[in-house]
């Protein structure tokens, strides 16, 4: 049964009809369309049929809705106004070519639409009065006439691509096809009258509209550029000093600080969480106040009073409670790193912010995984749609980047979700495994060469799709070159000294002593000749019976082992003082153990904090609880002999043996050459006011008795003016620290009666010692962190001296030239790394050892290139703000094209939506790039 009556369905559409129609009727005239809705991105499906169609006419209802609304605000009577009704017709021809899939098919019909109309090839009209809800369709051939009656369309389906039944997911519609001619007749009346209310758009207005869309040609490659910058940055270019307020006394409203407390709020909001790392001394401890307090007054207060909870080292706490209450920050909570196993209420915290975050890295450590579920535990504020809102969590940490790949993710995690992430990359966990993979592999290549490529490439695009997105960062350079910050510097009168190259000591060995440090280096390291810490692996060895009461013995075993043999290894780049008695230790506790053999009788204690004890040097009192321990710890084991797999008890006497005979041979070492230059060195040059005008000196070494050691012989050599610190007595010397070294203190409370602070690593952070300009490191900081809390102490907001001076112990052989000297401190250098291995990390491209990198480097990192854009930016907006506005305001899918011989017919996109910002080359095979910002806009 034939019908009249069609529904789009079976590829019986519109558009098939429209098809059908011309192809059986080639002698159509007349085409005219009276519709709802036009859309010039669906014109391209009918133009092919209206090539021979000498007289078309479309009739465009518009949204009077919308008009009436506007007029009825203003209490007038609207009967139909021209200009607002061409307004509201171009206005939303404007939107659908912006918002039409960006094709080529679908831009050359627009194209061509606009041309049909400024050469006339098509009529166009907008109705004024009525919201026109028909949809007619008239096709008239030539000499119409009863007798060739043409046809009309009517029903439910519009001129666009979806009513047309041109796209795959389609509108469902319901339109009749009449043939007869008074059908026609009257639709074409109807028409008529509605044709002659309508208001004629003309050519120039169609132009208009494409100068006011992507389609604009005349854009310039500046222009596009400073159109992305805009898109880019959004509101980060309007720089507000008033933003930040309250300030207490004493504190400088600092335009970097300023700028760094806006962006970390929006990361907060956009990603849950960030990095705070300026570097050390620009008071990343202000900046997360003033964003703790900022967050806590847009939380929904008054309604929801929020809670922040702050997680510090011991040593930063009272700094933190000072700064806390100085700027008057409410609900907050203090915890040490230690302590976190006591939030019971994790649910009470909104924001989580924790201080020298690089500490939490590992996720196998029982304080990272305390840390994760209070910041994974939502929180008690309701959202809108009744669901419990995420935490906030600020990580503050001067390098998140110089850590493995596992740590940087492990910090990510905190805050996001590891398959489902808010970045570009949204499945973090696939992204770092490949990282960490190739980070493995890295390890055991021996090319050294290959090794620093490799990590520059793992570390590149970690760096990118990850780190970048989620940190505010500045260095000293950045605010030095950038001239609104530099301005606030220099009315403030800030400055920041200068740090100038590290400088190396080399401390000479006689020809014997090189020789038993070659040697006891070979020893401690070496995996066929060395020492095999069998002391520390005991359960490594145990028979299967006995071994499977251990969980994990093999890595457990190999772990202590290792840390073991980091720890001489540091101990004699230290001091040979403390090295000696590490030494003696080792080898009487490794005596110890081949006695238990001897006797038959054998304690194994692994429940015991090993590590610590290790760490404190206090490895004789660890074999004591361990027996003291027996009776009442399960996880001890008494062994016998016979218990251990065949090979151990031979292979521990070998260690004794080793260890005997390197004790015996470094006990008859009576001279110290790095002692011997250390004093020299105070006495020409570390204290002398050329380059140490305050004449204050900060000594830094890892080991306790190294420090001890240096105040005791400089005592001997008549000096008092000396200050010890280390854990035991940090707190007590406070005062004295402050009162002795810090130049934040009114200048008339500055006491001189300690010139000289020696101390251990718990003064590397939360302490000002910028009275001091000079930095030595008796012994090597081995990880690029340390180094720059070290530095950090005297290189502050406020330093005296002009510049900064760091100075590096390396040991050498005794030579006959400098270049010798230095060949052979790197191969001394390269010996220490490749003893500590994973514990010295594969350095990051910035700090690669074995060129000497610690101290060739410029100690103040990279420059912030993203800042180096904004600040352009702003520039620009400042000197041209007319300009500005007027790029501001074009079209997004801007474009412009230029002559590039190296990347002929490439494309590059910014493309966004509600999760990410992408940037992608396009090449000509139509393979594609993702790249960064900063490669991105370099490319302009």
């Amino acid at each position: 049964m034939s019908t009249k009556f069609f529904t789009n369905q079976d590829s019986n559409t519109l558009l098939t009809k429209f098809e059908g129609i011309f192809e059986h009727n080639t002698d159509i005239e007349n085409f005219d369309a009276l519709v709802g809705y036009f859309r010039a991105s669906g014109y391209f499906k009918v133009r092919p049929f209206l090539n021979n169609v000498p007289f078309i006419r479309i009739l465009v209802g518009i949204d009077v809705d919308k008009i009436l609304a506007k007029y009825q605000s203003k209490g007038l009577l609207f009967q139909g106004d021209a200009n607002q009704t061409l307004i509201e017709f171009l206005k939303e021809i404007k939107s659908d070519i912006q918002e039409a899939d960006y094709n080529q098919e679908i831009e050359e019909g627009i194209l061509q639409f606009i041309e049909d109309i400024a050469t006339q090839k098509i009529e166009i009209k907008a109705h004024p009065s009525k919201k026109l809800h028909a949809k007619i369709y008239i096709f008239k051939p030539k000499n119409w006439n009863e007798h060739k009656p043409g046809t009309v369309i009517t029903g439910s389906s519009n001129l666009t691509e979806n009513g047309l039944g041109g796209t795959y997911n389609f509108n469902y519609e319901f339109n009749v096809q009449l043939n007869d001619f008074d059908d026609v007749k009257f639709a074409t009346e109807e028409f008529e009258r509605l044709w002659i209310e309508g208001i004629t758009i003309l050519p120039v207005e169609i132009n208009k509209v494409k100068k006011e869309t992507f389609l604009n040609d005349t854009f310039t490659p500046f222009e596009v550029y400073i159109k992305f910058l805009i898109e880019y940055y959004g509101k980060s270019v309007e720089f507000d000093p008033n933003s930040v307020t309250d300030l207490p006394d004493g504190f400088k409203r600092l335009s970097y600080q300023i700028d760094a407390v806006n962006e970390g709020y929006k990361l907060l909001e956009k990603h849950n969480g960030f990095f705070l790392s300026d570097v050390v001394g620009l008071g990343k401890t202000v900046v997360g106040t003033l964003i703790a307090k900022k967050f806590f007054y847009s939380n929904d207060f008054p309604s929801h009073i929020s809670n922040i909870l702050i997680v510090v080292p011991p040593a930063l706490k009272e700094n933190w409670e000072e700064t806390l209450d100085k700027f008057q920050l409410h609900n907050y909570k203090i915890v040490t790193n230690g302590s976190l196993h006591k939030i019971m209420d994790a649910e009470k915290y909104d924001l989580i912010i924790v201080d020298e975050a690089h500490k939490f890295r590992n996720d196998t450590a029982e304080a990272y995984n305390e840390l994760q579920k209070i910041c994974k535990t939502k929180t008690k504020r309701r959202l809108k749609d009744g669901s419990k809102a995420d935490k906030k969590v600020m990580l503050i940490s001067a390098t998140p980047l110089n850590n493995r790949p596992e740590d940087i993710a492990n910090q990510v995690y905190l805050f996001q979700d590891s398959k489902d992430s808010s970045l570009e990359v949204s499945n973090l966990q696939h992204f770092f495994r490949k990282h960490i993979d190739d980070y493995k592999r890295l390890k055991d290549n021996p090319d050294i060469k290959m090794v620093q490529e490799g990590v520059k490439v793992i570390y590149k695009e970690i760096r990118e799709k990850v780190i970048q997105p989620l940190t505010v960062r500045r260095t000293r350079s950045d605010l030095n070159e950038h001239e609104l910050y530099k301005n606030d510097l220099d009315e403030q009168g800030i400055v920041f000294p200068d740090i100038e190259k590290p400088q190396k000591i080399f401390y000479e060995l006689d020809d014997e002593l090189d020789a038993l440090y070659d040697k006891t280096m070979v020893l401690l390291s070496h995996k066929v000749e060395g020492i095999k810490y069998l002391r520390y692996q005991a359960i490594k060895f145990l028979k299967a019976d006995k071994k499977s009461k251990y969980k994990n013995a093999d890595v457990a075993s190999e772990a202590l082992a290792k840390l073991m043999k980091t720890l001489l290894v540091k101990r004699i780049d230290s001091s040979f003082h403390a090295f000696k008695q590490s030494l003696n230790r080792f080898t009487l506790a490794t005596e110890a153990m081949t006695k238990m053999f001897e006797k038959g009788t054998i304690f194994i204690a692994p429940n015991l904090n090993v590590n610590e004890y290790v760490m404190e040097e206090r490895e004789d009192e660890l074999l004591t609880k361990m027996i003291a321990m027996q009776a009442t710890d399960p996880t001890i084991e008494i062994c016998s002999a016979d218990d251990f797999v065949a090979g151990f008890s031979e292979g521990l006497i070998r260690d004794f043996e080793i260890l005997t005979e390197l004790n015996n041979l470094w006990k008859k070492v009576n001279q110290d050459p790095k002692l011997d230059e250390f004093i020299r060195r105070i006495d020409t040059e570390l204290l002398q006011k050329k380059i140490n005008p305050a004449q204050k000196l900060v000594v830094f070494s890892e080991s306790k008795e190294t420090t001890t050691y240096l105040v005791k012989k400089l005592k001997e050599k008549g000096r008092e003016d000396i200050l010890e610190v280390h854990s035991d007595n940090r707190d007590k010397l406070r005062q004295t620290i402050r009162e002795n070294f810090d130049a934040n203190i009114p200048v008339e409370q500055y006491k001189n009666d300690f010139n000289i602070i020696i101390a251990t690593e718990v003064l590397a952070e939360g302490i000002n010692l910028h009275r001091s300009n000079v930095v030595l490191n008796y012994d090597t900081p081995w990880n690029s962190t340390r180094l720059m809390q070290r530095i950090g102490r005297v290189n502050r907001i406020g330093s005296i001296a002009p510049k900064i001076y760091i100075y590096n112990f390396y040991p050498t052989a005794k030579v006959n030239s400098d270049i010798e000297l230095e060949k052979k401190a790197i191969m001394k250098l390269q010996a220490f790394h490749s003893a500590l291995g994973e514990d010295s990390e594969i350095y990051s491209p910035d700090e690669e050892t074995q060129s000497f990198g610690l101290f060739e480097k410029d100690v103040d990192e990279d420059k912030d290139e993203k800042l180096g854009f904004l600040m352009e930016l702003r520039k620009f907006k400042s000197e041209s703000p007319e300009l500005y506005r007027k790029i501001q305001n074009m079209p997004l899918r801007a474009r412009v094209g230029r002559k590039d011989r190296l990347k002929n017919d490439s494309t590059i996109c910014f493309i966004r939506n509600q999760r990410r910002d992408a940037f992608y080359l396009v090449k000509p095979d139509k393979t594609f790039e993702e790249l960064s910002f900063v490669e991105t806009a370099k490319e302009f």
